[in-house]
C-alpha cells in the first residue's frame, strides 16, 4: 500500500451509487447533522451526461454541496459530488479528476475513488453502497476494512435498483446493511467516536523527559 500522506485526519464517507442512487442520498443527507466534522463524497456513476446532484441535493442538507473541480480542497462539513465521466483521486487534501479509466462497460468510479482513499487519506474511512446497477465499490471494500475503515451498505428492500448494494454485501466485507436513514445514524455514531478519540488524544498528560 502507498503511503498516506497529506493533513486530511478527519472522516471520509463515500457514498457511491447509481440508478435509484437520488432516493437514497436525499434519505441519508436529510438525516445528517451539520456539523459531524465529516466530509461527505457522493460518488454516483454517470458517463453520458453532466450530473445535476449539486443542484438537486442543497434542499435536502444543512451542508454546503459543491461539484468536484481540480485541485479542490477536502473540508469538513461538506457534501462533495463527482462530476460526470471522471475518475476521482485524493492526494495531499485535495481532489484530483482524470479521464475515466474505464471508458466502455460499467464503470468503476466508486472502487477507483476508495482504492486512492486507502492510500492517500489519514482520516477515517467510511464506504458506502447504496443503490445501482453492477458492482462497483465491492472490489474494494475489502481494503478499506484492512485499512481500518468502515463499511455500510444499503438493505436491499429499501434500494430502488438493488444490484450494487447485493454485490457488496458478497463481497463479504460489509459491517453493516441498514436503511439509509439507519446508515446515516450510524455515520453520526462513528463521527461521534472519532471526535472523541481526537479529544482524548488531545487531553493525555504526558511524561517530562
Amino acid at each position: 500500500m502507498a503511503h498516506k500522506t497529506g493533513p486530511g485526519n478527519f472522516p471520509i464517507v463515500c457514498v457511491g451509487g447509481s440508478a435509484g442512487g437520488l432516493d437514497a442520498y436525499i434519505r441519508l443527507l436529510k438525516c445528517l447533522p451539520a456539523d459531524m466534522g465529516v466530509a461527505i463524497v457522493i460518488v454516483n456513476h454517470i458517463t453520458l451526461f453532466p450530473t445535476q446532484l449539486h443542484e438537486v441535493l442543497p434542499p435536502f442538507t444543512p451542508m454546503p454541496v459543491e461539484l468536484i473541480t481540480e485541485n479542490l480542497v477536502i473540508e469538513p462539513n461538506h457534501v462533495f459530488i463527482i462530476p460526470a465521466n471522471r475518475d476521482l483521486h485524493v492526494e495531499d487534501g485535495v481532489f484530483h479528476l482524470k479521464p475515466i479509466s474505464k471508458p466502455r462497460g460499467w464503470p468503476d468510479v466508486i472502487t477507483v475513488f476508495l482504492k486512492s482513499l486507502t492510500a492517500y487519506w489519514d482520516g477515517k474511512l467510511i464506504a458506502v453502497i447504496v443503490s445501482g446497477y453492477d458492482g462497483d465499490g465491492a472490489a474494494a471494500l475489502c481494503g478499506i476494512k484492512e485499512a481500518g475503515g468502515i463499511t455500510l451498505a444499503q438493505k436491499l428492500g429499501t434500494a430502488i435498483q438493488p444490484d450494487m448494494p447485493e454485490s457488496a454485501i458478497e463481497s463479504g466485507c460489509i459491517d453493516f446493511v441498514l436503511s439509509p436513514e439507519d446508515i446515516a445514524k450510524e455515520i453520526v455514531r462513528i463521527a461521534q467516536r472519532e471526535d472523541m478519540a481526537v479529544t482524548h488524544a488531545s487531553t493525555v498528560q504526558r511524561p517530562h523527559p
